[in-house]
């Protein structure tokens, strides 16, 4: 079983900007660069959405559209870490922010339904 352990988040202003970080561990039989690696969040009284993903060799990033352009995924795999680089932060963005590993790149770029996430996540609050 993949550990994901998420840190990062705090109380930023709108139009701030925040960077997230998940370190993984405990593959076996895969390495973390077999993995496509994802992040989803869920605001209070809403449900999972999906955020963003990246290919195992960190080349193919996608992004939801209400975060295109303002936020970017990266991964280090000699860490086994993926980060999200928030920028100009909006309150909408308030939300428990998670990663996620998959093996396939529709669960990853959001196109198949995600599992719920069992890590503990790192709150954002973005707030004047």
């Amino acid at each position: 079983q993949v550990q994901l352990v998420e840190s990062g988040g705090g109380l930023v202003q709108p139009g701030g900007s925040l960077k997230l970080s998940c370190a993984a561990s405990g593959f076996t039989g895969f390495t973390f660069m077999d993995y496509w690696m994802y992040w989803v969040r869920q605001a209070p009284g809403k449900g999972l959405e999906w955020v963003s993903g990246i290919s195992g060799g960190g080349g193919t990033p996608y992004y939801a559209e209400s975060v295109e352009g303002r936020f970017v995924i990266t991964r280090d795999n000699a860490k086994n870490i993926v980060y999200l680089q928030m920028n100009s932060l909006k309150s909408e963005d308030t939300a428990v922010y998670y990663c996620g590993n998959s093996r396939t790149v529709s669960q990853a770029s959001g196109l198949s339904p995600l599992p719920t996430p069992l890590s503990q996540g790192t709150q954002v609050t973005v707030s004047s």
